[in-house]
């Protein structure tokens, strides 16, 4: 979801921001006082380090509670100032007003899809026996709410279609709860399953599998540390109460454990994961009442992805000795890894997806960053090249035994189109494309490669309005994540559009610590190499300058999550780069992150202060919270945090401590201020509403303190 435009000439930033010296901007008059508590020091093997602020950790207690209604009035109070805040949010909400809808999915004869009709804050499930049909409403999640924060998790079909399982999130939440429907009549069942998390339904006869924990203590349900991970079996009709503990591993309270059966209930896999970058993989043989479980793999630093079993051979997925990716096959009834076939083997290009589809494979790579798809035989032969609009992202519904394919595809000037492809034929029509009030002719998209400081060549994308002249005066929106396995694609979004209608460039880099050229490339970004990150975050930036796409007076950083660290930490060790910038949820504490909710996870990729005296000293040497400067010399750019207070992934505590941090430092005379948002959390299942406010906020916030003005597209 991403990207409008009139043909302008692309000149001068006076035709499209306005002057660049508007009449003096509003500042921050006085930041809330937060009280320092000067005995709270931890010693790091010798190293006292000093945390006033930790009372802040407390997110059920009154003072912090008075602590964030002072800091929202300070950030609305700002915000209220910026004079063309309402437009940006009028025209935000103008491009997102369009049908969006979901690929299709065919099950029973039945196809089932999501569609939004523009404003709503949540998609709604439909379902249609073909499709000629008009489309009935399976399940809509805007009637679970009234103000669109309960939101639609996963759905899961039963084994023999007569029911729903579905989960649901609250305030944006990583706690789950199961509800099932029965399908033909929309009733709902009894049946309600509480404190789940990190699982869907996995059916299995009268019932299904689920993975939660153990219910929390009253008023830490978003902060505890979480542990002991367990399986249960529901069967239908029954209540929580009753259901059956499957599995658990009391001597590894912090592993993360799911079942998944195949459809036929054949055959069950277990995965245990939580202490590396990938995770175990047994299987059990259902069709024997006396089978056990056989372990395939132990090693967590790997994956090991079941695709499914064909006719008692099991496809699999694996980077072990493989680090971009290749599929195997083996016996299920004998999968030791010394039995596997590799039928396609790793390649030059890492793996992004694999599905199966009309007793073939559908494996899409990554290039540079870019989906490319191919179709092959069982037997791992290539058959052809599924051909794509432009570089961007791939994804395909499908079934081994099914002909219908169905994939979406987006790029960041590509609203996300759907497709219908023939196998056969090698052919794509459009089925579903949809109507963005945006000329995308109007933008073009370039890739570069920057060289980092220690050489290594860096993907960034580039993109903006035809005709745009590198003066140096553009303003530039700088994103970033380079973490945990993950890539960074192209795709659209209509939250970027009117920065880039107005002349502004955006500009996604492909950090290392991501899976963009496999796991050499991931591991590159971690724990003792973790400065790799923010190098070659510094060098796009500096590339940025050098070529004239902008200067440091027009460029801004922004990322979320662990992109939040990345700002955080970029702008500490750099502050000189950057106008503004926007760390959004970000893991802000590197010493202490390990002790909430889940953060122990993270582990693999960062190391805790506990590890090692070296491990502490590479930790403590970036943390966003521990490396703030301070000083009549020191200058800061213009800085808006934003967290939620129901973020139970990364605890708003983080961004508590940062910008208290902040606050209290000397930066210079650039706003400080954090955006703290009401029943909301990491971001996922966040309503339109709110990602409508939360987007002007942060557009309006960017061209406010870089000196322009915005002005619509006419």
């Amino acid at each position: 979801m991403k990207a409008k435009s009139t043909l302008l000439i692309m000149g001068s930033m006076i035709t499209l921001f306005g002057c660049n010296q508007p009449a003096e901007r509003y500042s921050v008059k006085e930041y809330p006082e937060t009280r320092k508590d000067t005995t709270v020091v931890d010693d790091y093997f010798g190293t006292k380090v000093a945390d006033p602020y930790r009372w802040l950790e407390n997110d059920t207690s009154a003072e912090t509670s008075a602590w964030v209604e002072a800091q929202r009035a300070v950030t609305q109070d700002y915000l209220s100032h910026i004079p063309f805040r309402g437009a940006i949010k009028d025209r935000l909400t103008e491009l997102v007003n369009y049908e969006r809808y979901g690929v299709p999915s065919k099950r029973f004869g039945r196809y089932t899809f999501s569609k939004n009709d523009g404003l709503q804050n949540q998609s709604v499930i439909y379902m249609q026996k073909s499709l000629d049909d008009e489309p009935e409403v399976l399940l809509d999640p805007n009637k679970l709410s009234d103000d669109g924060t309960v939101s639609l998790g996963s759905c899961h079909q039963s084994n023999d279609g007569k029911y729903l399982a579905y989960t649901i999130q609250r305030s944006g939440s990583d706690w789950v709860e199961i509800y099932v429907m029965d399908i033909e009549t929309r009733e709902l069942l009894p049946d309600h399953i509480l404190w789940a998390k990190f699982t869907g339904a996995e059916w299995y006869k009268d019932g299904f599998f689920y993975a939660a924990y153990d219910a929390p203590e009253e008023g830490k349900e978003f902060s505890n540390i979480n542990e002991n991970h367990k399986i249960y079996y529901h069967k239908l009709g029954t209540s929580q109460d009753e259901d059956q503990l499957f599995y658990e591993n009391p001597a590894q309270p912090r592993y993360f454990h799911q079942i998944s059966l195949t459809e036929d209930e054949k055959y069950m896999f277990l995965i245990e994961s939580g202490q590396g970058a990938g995770h175990t993989l047994w299987i059990k043989d259902m069709q024997n009442v006396m089978s056990q479980f056989v372990q395939i793999a132990s090693d967590m630093d790997y994956s090991y992805s079941p695709l499914d079993v064909i006719n008692d051979t099991l496809y699999i997925f694996t980077n072990y000795d493989a680090p971009k990716g290749r599929i195997c096959r083996v016996s299920a009834k004998n999968p030791q890894m010394e039995n596997w076939e590799t039928i396609i083997p790793e390649s030059e290009n890492v793996i992004a997806g694999i599905n199966l589809a009309d007793g073939k494979m559908i494996v899409t790579y990554d290039q540079d960053a870019a989906n490319h798809s191919f179709v092959f035989d069982m037997n791992g032969n290539k058959m052809h090249e599924i051909a794509l609009p432009t570089f961007g992202a791939v994804g395909f519904s499908s079934r081994y035994d099914e002909k219908e394919i169905f994939y979406a595809f987006t790029s960041f000037a590509f609203p996300t189109t759907i497709y219908k492809y023939d196998i056969d034929s090698n052919t794509s029509t459009v089925f579903r494309a949809p109507e963005v009030d945006f000329v995308p002719e109007d933008f073009v998209t370039e890739q570069v490669f920057v060289d980092s400081k220690d050489g290594t060549k860096v993907p960034m994308f580039l993109t903006y309005k035809k005709g745009l002249v590198k003066d140096g005066t553009n303003p530039t929106l700088l994103y970033g994540y380079g973490g945990f396995n993950i890539t960074l694609n192209p795709g659209f979004s209509t939250s970027r559009l009117p920065f880039m209608e107005n002349g502004g460039i955006y500009a996604e880099m492909n950090l290392r610590g991501g899976n963009e050229y496999g796991e050499e490339w991931h591991l590159a970004g971690t724990k003792l190499q973790k400065q790799n990150v923010f190098d070659d975050c510094i060098a796009c930036a500096e590339y940025l300058i050098a070529n004239n796409y902008t200067s440091a007076d027009y460029l801004a950083l922004n990322g979320g999550s662990n992109g939040g660290l990345l700002v955080g930490a970029v702008v500490n060790q750099r502050p000189d780069l950057f106008r503004v910038a926007v760390p959004q949820v970000g893991v802000m504490d590197m010493l202490r992150y390990h002790l909430f909710t889940i953060g122990w996870n993270w582990a693999s990729d960062y190391g805790t202060s506990e590890d090692s005296e070296e491990m502490f000293k590479a930790l403590y040497a970036y943390s966003p919270l521990h490396t703030i400067k301070s000083g009549e010399d020191v200058h800061y750019p213009a800085i808006m945090v934003t967290t939620a207070d129901h973020d139970d992934r990364v605890v708003p505590a983080h961004s508590f401590k940062y910008a208290a941090t902040l606050q209290a430092a000397q930066t210079g005379n650039e706003p400080k201020i954090i955006r703290i948002d009401s029943k909301a959390g990491h971001g996922g299942g966040k309503p339109i509403s709110k990602v409508l406010e939360e987007q002007a906020d942060i557009y309006s916030f960017i061209l406010y303190n870089m000196g322009l003005e915005y002005k619509p597209a006419e």
